[in-house]
């Protein structure tokens, strides 16, 4: 029965990096594209790591599964600020229909696009 379960967390993990990835190639601009890289890819790797976890046990296979799935939850989301903050400041200019530049009210003139 936990095969079963493994395979299903491993297939939904898989479908989400499909999503990450048709993301990536999909969307207009690098902040976007960040987005799809970073929920889809992260909650995909989570639940692949999972789907390891529950066909292994605890044993030393799932165990390192289960701390990678706590590296990537930890750094991803740090990794992707990081990212769209140093992309802001090099004068990476957002999508031409975005509504809201959050950065540009929080930092004054601080670099970004003008």
């Amino acid at each position: 029965m936990n095969e079963y379960i493994a395979i299903g967390l491993i297939s939904v993990g898989l479908l989400f990096d499909l999503f990450g990835c048709v993301g990536l190639v999909r969307l207009p601009d690098v902040y976007t594209r960040l987005q799809a890289a970073t929920k889809c890819v992260t909650l995909g790797t989570c639940f692949v790591l999972l789907g390891v976890l529950v066909y292994a046990g605890f044993d030393a296979m799932g165990v390192k599964a289960l701390v990678c799935m706590l590296f990537v939850l930890a750094t991803s989301p740090t990794a992707a600020h990081a990212i769209a903050r140093g992309a802001y400041r090099s004068g990476i200019k957002l999508e031409e229909h975005a509504v809201v530049d959050k950065y540009k009210d929080a930092e004054g003139s601080e670099g970004g696009p003008e």
